[in-house]
């Protein structure tokens, strides 16, 4: 790649907990002869998704080039955080030929795209493409959209009353924005509800796109990066709720980080984090626990209900200290109820 040649970003959304990292993992797996470079931007102050991602590189992928931008939606702080970020990625020594960016499952992607047409950058890079992922299951229960019925009865009544969701407008904007759509974990959803996902999205989306499903983020790399979209130029055919707004917020939502001491019973604990979900409408828990006896740390993963846990690597000089994130909507976050279930 000479220094002339624009180097190709591919924006990775989707809701909390969809199987962005996961998918980012595959793609460092096969890399394709690319020297990846990596920009994660996780909702909270706790970088799991970061740490699980530098323990995956290798020298296609090295850990420095692999960046965390925590606390904060990088279109947000484009000034602030992300030019000078991707500026640095450009000015490695070994020029990276792919970034890809995770973006936080709460981001909207359009302000993030509006962000390429920064002077000291858009000459430099584009868009290749935006791949939005859906937890397949997720959107075939229906948690990304509103009550129907009682939408209909309200707009019946008062059709100039605002229905959306926060759920329903960050699932909506994030598929609007999309090149291609990948239906996440399609083994949980079952042939059934990859279908009535589908139907869903295609609902939702503005224009034809492709939709894939796929299960523990395993596609080609062919089919997600390489796209040539340029969306930084095609931006009016990405329409979001935030269209002609000059910013946004993500007041709807909020996190907590709840530390906990050795557990005994992993078991237990996702049974416990299983609770939050049911009787406090958590959305999303991820973080590190350390186990008794045990001298691996135990990654957790949580979304709703569904709970993931698995030993991931030695604690080696790193302080055993167990501290999980809980994400929810704004008024869900009582940090003593969550402490409670948590036996924190």
């Amino acid at each position: 790649m000479t220094d002339l040649t624009k180097i190709p970003v591919t924006v990775i959304t989707g809701f909390l907990g969809a199987g962005k990292t996961t998918l980012i993992r595959h793609l460092m797996q096969n890399p394709q002869g690319k020297r990846l470079a990596i920009l994660v931007n996780e909702f909270g102050t706790v970088g799991v998704d970061g740490d699980i991602l530098k323990s995956c590189a290798d020298e296609n992928c090295p850990v420095e080039n692999i960046v965390e931008l925590a606390n904060g939606c990088i279109c947000c702080t484009v000034a602030d955080d992300f030019i000078p970020t991707i500026e640095a990625l450009m000015a490695m020594p070994q020029r990276p030929d792919h970034i890809l960016i995770e973006t936080s499952g709460l981001a909207l992607p359009k302000p993030l795209l509006k962000a390429f047409d920064w002077p000291a950058i858009r000459s430099r890079i584009t868009v290749d493409g935006v791949v939005a992922l859906a937890d397949a299951e997720a959107v075939a229960a229906g948690r990304f959209a509103p009550d129907v019925a009682a939408v209909d009865a309200q707009r019946a009544a008062d059709e100039g009353l605002d229905h959306e969701t926060p759920l329903s407008e960050v699932f909506e904007d994030q598929i609007a924005c999309a090149d291609i759509v990948l239906l996440t974990k399609a083994d949980l959803a079952g042939e059934a509800g990859v279908a009535a996902a589908r139907a869903v999205v295609e609902a939702e989306a503005p224009r034809k796109l492709p939709i894939l499903a796929v299960t523990d983020g395993t596609i080609d790399p062919r089919v997600v990066l390489g796209l040539n979209a340029a969306a930084e130029d095609d931006l009016a055919a990405r329409p979001s709720h935030h269209d002609g707004h000059d910013d946004h917020e993500h007041d709807d939502f909020d996190s907590v980080v709840i530390d906990l001491p050795e557990v005994s019973d992993p078991a237990d604990l996702a049974a416990r984090v299983q609770r939050l979900a049911r009787e406090l409408n958590i959305l999303r828990v991820k973080g590190h626990v350390a186990v008794a006896g045990k001298p691996m740390r135990l990654l957790v993963q949580a979304v709703g209900e569904r709970v993931r846990h698995q030993f991931d690597r030695p604690w080696g000089d790193a302080p055993r200290q167990s501290r999980l994130v809980v994400i929810a909507e704004h008024h869900d976050i009582d940090e003593a109820a969550i402490r409670a279930v948590l036996g924190a």
